[in-house]
């Protein structure tokens, strides 16, 4: 699947996060510990800094191309990898950090809110995101109809839809594309000519009531949702349109 998504797109991301309902440890010693486990397994993570007052990340350089990165934030446990040579090379990543937070951050499955796990693919669009944006996928729908009103144009489309994949709610999936052409206020417009438009899917598990949370069985059967999810309807329905769209405006 990482090979596939490298041929249609020009950088993808794997990230994981958990969210907590309490406060996550911030001693020295044991930020310190837990980072140096994850940098024995991962030795390119070798950069420590901290943003903000209780935000601390480990990361590997950023100057190939690929790269890793794990944070610790006072509620939330999240991690990536960028364009890795296979999912699963990101899931180990991932499923190591689910791991090891239990003994190390005194992780409780109690204290957990949510876990999502998210794949980023952005498109390098040099021409105007919420155009490309309106065309490839909202081309017939209702939105659409607005910008037949004479002198109108798309100015801001950055769809997002949240839907549930079980009867109770408990999993979900976020389908959202990102604009990065700022067209709210004409004074403000910047140039695109080096971002990307952002197409991310995000599969949410909440825990259920009165069940144990197992993050590490969940992370497994949200990956699987994941993949099946791209492959059977965000590639064909959703990147494809882009791609497409984004080609045709620049032959254009």
């Amino acid at each position: 699947m990482s090979g596939r998504l490298s041929s249609i797109c020009d950088d993808f991301y794997i990230d994981m996060c958990v969210g907590t309902e309490l406060e996550l440890p911030t001693q020295r010693d044991t930020i310190l510990a837990f980072f140096e486990r994850i940098g024995k397994q991962y030795p390119s993570m070798s950069n420590l800094s901290r943003r903000g007052r209780k935000e601390y990340y480990l990361e590997s350089p950023q100057n190939t191309g690929q790269y890793r990165w794990v944070c610790i934030d006072a509620d939330r446990l999240a991690g990536g990898v960028v364009n890795p040579e296979t999912f699963e090379d990101a899931y180990a990543q991932h499923k190591l950090v689910l791991e090891l937070a239990p003994y190390m951050l005194s992780l409780s499955h109690l204290d957990i809110d949510s876990l999502d796990l998210t794949v980023t693919m952005d498109f390098d669009c040099p021409c105007n995101h919420d155009e490309v944006i309106s065309e490839a996928l909202l081309s017939g729908s209702a939105f659409s109809s607005l910008f037949e009103i004479p002198g109108s144009k798309p100015v801001g489309v950055s769809p997002v839809v949240i839907m549930s994949l079980t009867e109770d709610s408990c999993t979900q999936a976020r389908v959202s594309v990102e604009s990065k052409t700022a067209g709210f206020d004409p004074r403000k417009e910047k140039d695109t000519q080096d971002q990307a438009i952002s197409l991310s899917l995000t599969i949410r598990q909440y825990p259920q009531s009165g069940a144990k949370f197992e993050p590490v069985r969940s992370f497994d059967n949200q990956s699987e949702l994941l993949e099946s999810l791209l492959e059977e309807k965000i590639i064909p329905c959703f990147a494809r349109p882009l791609i497409n769209t984004i080609a045709h405006r620049r032959l254009s």
